[in-house]
């Protein structure tokens, strides 16, 4: 019997040629495992799931889109002790939770849900009856979506756990897919029970849809809608009370919809504040900021494609971008030479510069700029006559905020050769945003601000997931928002995304997270 662990010998790299390899990954290889009988039912269990994946996970057909709102419970007792919680039902909200969980109502406030699902945990149930506030409706509870199942650690400190457990606590830190604790896989059973909740929530007679429940429960629904596997665990952060939303199109032949990431853990407070990523301190960050909204180009044959400067509301966003970044002291700022990434750029750098000046005879602090042309991919877009006929009928259906209304998942639209090129240019551009990111020693702060179109944005973070070229339009990024990936173990480990396409700094200029239900038009 076998199972997979992480090794330095028998590694199978992907080709170079790969359009989505990110080198710095780990690999893995096969060992021997536990001769436990439980351990060899679940080792079966792992290997069919896991060739499941590899062939595509399989949802049910939808008659109509449908929108679903992921949302951690607020801070716990636990939480704030440093407590291993899994599944237990000893802590509550503490204060700070309670606060947490009335920002997410109010963030929701004027979202329109047809249900909500939640976890039958005292945490999770409690965040989910203040955000679902005066609705008439039910909250459906479910087993499934408890939070991982921890077994013999639930209750322990962190340093208890070491303690006690030594090498299996070492495990769970560092190989977490393939931790095994009283004869069970906890990462492997989770995303098992994901994909049974994803089975329940889609067939829901709902469009729009509020889950509340756990961390890593959370991070295994978003993980398996898109089709990724346990080594994912860990990767895509979720902090307590943050936003995640996914959207589920329809195919017109029916079978499993089209998916898409549409963001990932939009917090109450500031994403890029000063803090961990999983529980892990980081010193170097990668900023990925989508430049404001153009003015058009009469020479353009698709839109948010030519080289226009900013327009009124694309001033406002990089405005705002630029105060929201004043939390981060920023090293380095690279852009494109396009106009519209190069002014966002600009107005970043302008404000960074001047934050710690207030006196007459202040010495603004020095911020590197840069403009690689490899971070304009203006060009290549204008060759996919399926996702330029596709925006200019979205264009005529939106209103003036142009970028902003670009359907989820477009990217899915683009002509083989054209997601091939788009592969081969980003991964050069993620290439020199590491090397900037390398820059200094270890340990040393390092921020680096890369602005762009936000194609790019999406398949720089297909690099940096190792994601092949397929999955580009399981991400959707809107003008003036940011995401952030954090480098916990320096520019050669691997990534964890902090948040995906946040975009509350923008304010009245944002993006609902859901939009009503009353009409019937597509999310």
């Amino acid at each position: 019997m076998y199972s997979i662990a992480a090794s330095s010998s028998f590694i199978h790299k992907p080709p170079n040629n790969f359009p989505f390899c990110n080198p710095n990954r780990p690999l893995f290889t096969i060992v021997r495992s536990s001769s436990s009988s439980v351990a060899q039912e679940i080792d079966k269990s792992a290997e069919k799931t896991s060739t499941e994946e590899k062939e595509g996970r399989k949802f049910p057909p939808l008659k109509a889109a449908k929108r679903v709102v992921l949302v951690r419970h607020g801070q716990s007792t636990w939480n704030a002790e440093g407590r291993i919680q899994g599944s237990s039902d000893f802590s509550v909200l503490t204060s700070k939770g309670e606060s947490q969980a009335e920002t997410s109502r109010q963030m929701l406030i004027d979202d329109s849900f047809d249900v909500c699902f939640s976890s039958p945990l005292r945490r999770s149930k409690r965040t989910a009856e203040i955000i679902w506030g005066t609705r008439e409706e039910e909250i459906i509870t479910d087993s499934d979506m408890r939070e991982i199942d921890l077994y013999s650690f639930q209750g322990l400190l962190k340093h208890e756990g070491k303690a006690k457990y030594g090498d299996a606590f070492r495990q769970w830190q560092i190989d977490a897919p393939n931790f095994i604790i009283d004869g069970h896989y906890p990462v492997r059973e989770l995303w098992a029970r994901a994909k049974s909740c994803w089975d329940k929530i889609l067939v829901h007679e709902s469009k729009s849809v509020l889950v509340v429940a756990h961390n890593a429960v959370n991070q295994a629904l978003v993980a398996t809608a898109i089709g990724l596997g346990t080594e994912y665990f860990r990767i895509l952060l979720q902090s307590n009370c943050g936003v995640s939303v996914l959207d589920f199109t329809p195919q017109p032949e029916g079978g499993t919809p089209n998916i898409c990431l549409n963001r990932l853990n939009q917090t109450p407070g500031s994403p890029v504040a000063v803090g961990s990523s999983a529980g892990r301190k980081t010193s170097k960050r990668i900023v990925l900021v989508c430049h404001g909204v153009s003015e058009s180009n009469l020479e353009s044959n698709m839109p948010y494609t030519g080289n226009g400067p900013l327009n009124m509301l694309g001033n406002i966003q990089a405005q705002k971008i630029a105060e929201l970044l004043l939390d981060l002291k920023v090293n380095t700022v690279v852009s494109g030479n396009k106009m519209a990434s190069a002014e966002t750029a600009e107005i970043i750098t302008k404000v960074q510069e001047a934050a710690d000046c207030l006196g007459a005879d202040c010495i603004p602090r020095y911020v590197e700029t840069k403009q690689i042309p490899d971070l304009d991919v203006e060009s290549i877009l204008t060759q996919s006559k399926k996702a330029r006929d596709m925006l200019l009928i979205s264009l005529t259906e939106s209103d003036a905020s142009g970028l902003q209304n670009v359907p989820s998942g477009w990217l899915s639209r683009l002509e083989d050769d054209v997601t091939t090129s788009l592969g081969n240019q980003s991964g050069k551009a993620w290439k020199h945003l590491l090397s900037e990111l390398s820059k200094g020693s270890d340990g040393q702060d390092n921020i680096v601000i890369a602005v762009g179109h936000p194609a790019l944005h999406i398949a720089m973070m297909g690099h940096c997931l190792n994601l092949t070229k397929e999955w580009l339009g399981s991400f959707h990024l809107n003008a003036g928002s940011i995401s952030v990936i954090d480098f916990p173990d320096g520019p050669s480990g691997r990534g964890v995304i902090r948040c995906i396409n946040y975009t509350a700094h923008l304010g009245r200029w944002s993006i609902p997270i859901t939009r009503t239900t009353q009409a019937d038009e597509e999310y």
